[in-house]
């Protein structure tokens, strides 16, 4: 036993300190002590090559009655020994325990003397304790705060490291505050950040890793906050009456002179509900709560809709526009036109008005004075950029169609073929000529046919005698590879019935 005295005092007192449970401090002071004793070895033997899994057959056992430790190390049964750290000799076992055999393995007490094990073991012991309570700590944040992004946190300010603030955060689960970092870029403009103050802010993620500094970040920019915010206010959103379908944020604006703002778009399936006066609230009593949190930024709230020219002219609000046009629907653009009294307003100070509208809808949207549009003068616009697409999409040629008669007519034409070829081959038989290899078909017939007549064309038109007005050849055969797919015919063995009748 290797004494240590005040063991479960120490074990207390760490415990209390970093809010870790007993069981997680012992499981690092025995890693400790584990690494304590590897340098302890390292130390007496530099001569000898110790790799990484060296001591993987090491343990320690805390023993905090008798205010100690020790260190225990598996040993393989084997009939000669090459590693005394890993195998012990049957006979030797035997000793004590007749029933031992080979391959068996037994657990003997190597703790060290207390005079041997050294200061620099010490010192590794005590480096190496400080490490793991750290990383006890970090997971156990991790797990507390893991299922908690994406939530609000109430917040609390502590001290302040470069432009960022550290905030003390608590789970609500009976654990004591843990730090959390407030970055610049999460800060709004309109917050006294001094100590003490406290303030809702929104976990954005738990890091994970060893790195130093607090594992939490947190925000008072993210549009999250404010959908939270709602939910608390409104019991229609919590119950899922009303329900948040965008939202679009501009808590740090690019100008000093602009304000923060928000705009939200909500909706709701029941016909007695008015989504935007639940979240507005009697007299604004349930909007103003959450525009008092954010420090009085502006919050529009507008109700959404399927038809994007409705919904446009809602985020534009408190515009009064007069029509929308989606010039390009594929690309979604769109011309809103108002009045001239509400340009400025439609646009916004510095366009943020625009700017959000368009981040809420997805909509590339233009601002127009409704008396100066031209709607000829546009429309030629649009058609002039609906054309380079048109050009650029492949066209497919709508194959043409074989009558019922023309059909008939193939067909027999190449039984009557087929007739002709059997009699020439009967008359080169009875003169002494080899008669010509058997009749093709499918499509080992269609590239005869072609070969024979010189044509490279498979059209049904085609070999019934049509042509191409334009240039006076066939059309192509690429283009009409498939046209008598829905005749019941594959497109080869039609082309070798047709073209008999098409040479007749």
């Amino acid at each position: 036993m290797f004494t240590l005295s005040g063991l479960q005092e120490m074990i207390d007192s760490i415990s209390r300190e970093r809010n870790l449970p007993k069981l997680a401090v012992q499981a690092a002071l025995r890693e400790a002590l584990i690494k304590g004793y590897e340098r302890y070895r390292r130390t007496n033997r530099p001569e000898d090559n110790f790799d990484e899994e060296y001591f993987n057959n090491f343990e320690v056992e805390l023993d905090a009655e008798e205010e100690g430790f020790r260190v225990l190390a598996t040993k393989a049964i084997v009939a000669t020994v090459n590693n005394p750290d890993h195998e012990i000799a049957l006979n030797e076992v035997q000793e004590v325990a007749p029933e031992a055999q080979l391959g068996d393995t037994v657990v003997l007490d190597v703790t060290p003397d207390q005079s041997d094990f050294g200061r620099m073991a010490a010192i590794q012991t005590k480096q190496v304790l400080a490490q793991k309570l750290r990383d006890q700590q970090r997971k156990l944040v991790q797990e507390e705060f893991q299922e908690l992004e994406g939530s609000i946190l109430q917040a609390r300010v502590l001290r302040f490291e470069r432009q960022s603030v550290i905030m003390a955060v608590n789970s609500g689960f009976g654990q004591s505050e843990v730090e959390a970092e407030l970055l610049k870029k999460d800060q709004l403009p309109n917050d006294n950040y001094r100590a003490n103050a406290t303030f809702r802010t929104y976990l954005k993620r738990v890091s994970e890793g060893s790195h130093r500094g607090p594992q939490l970040l947190v925000s008072r920019t993210d549009a999250g906050l404010v959908v939270d915010l709602f939910a608390n206010e409104v019991p229609e959103i919590e119950e899922e009456v009303v329900r948040i379908v965008a939202v679009a944020r501009e808590a740090n604006p690019p100008s000093r002179s602009v304000g923060p703002r928000t705009k939200i778009a909500v909706d709701t399936l029941e016909r007695d509900v008015d989504p935007v006066g639940a979240c507005i609230g009697a007299r604004g009593s349930r909007i103003q709560a959450v525009v008092n949190e954010l420090r009085g930024e502006k919050i529009d709230v507008i109700r959404w809709s399927p038809d994007p020219a409705t919904y446009i002219a809602n985020a534009l609000s408190p515009a009064r526009v007069d029509q929308v046009v989606l010039i390009q629907p594929e690309e979604m653009q769109a011309h809103v036109l108002v009045p001239d009294d509400q340009l400025s307003l439609a646009i916004g100070k510095e366009g943020q008005n625009v700017r959000l509208a368009a981040r809420l809808t997805g909509w590339k949207i233009d601002i127009k004075d409704s008396a100066k549009y031209d709607f000829e003068a546009e429309s030629k616009k649009m058609a002039a950029l609906a054309e380079p697409r048109q050009i650029a999409q492949p066209t497919v040629k709508k194959p043409a169609k074989t009558s019922k008669a023309a059909r008939l007519a193939a067909l027999e034409a190449a039984s009557l073929a087929e007739d002709e070829w059997e009699e020439a081959n009967r008359r080169r038989e009875e003169e002494g000529d080899s008669p010509e290899s058997e009749p093709l078909h499918g499509a080992d017939a269609a590239v005869a046919v072609d070969d024979r007549s010189g044509s490279e064309t498979s059209d049904p038109e085609a070999d019934l005698g049509t042509t191409n007005e334009a240039d006076g050849a066939p059309e192509s055969a690429v283009e009409s590879e498939s046209s008598t797919e829905s005749d019941g015919f594959g497109s080869a063995r039609l082309d070798a019935l047709q073209r008999p009748a098409a040479d007749e």
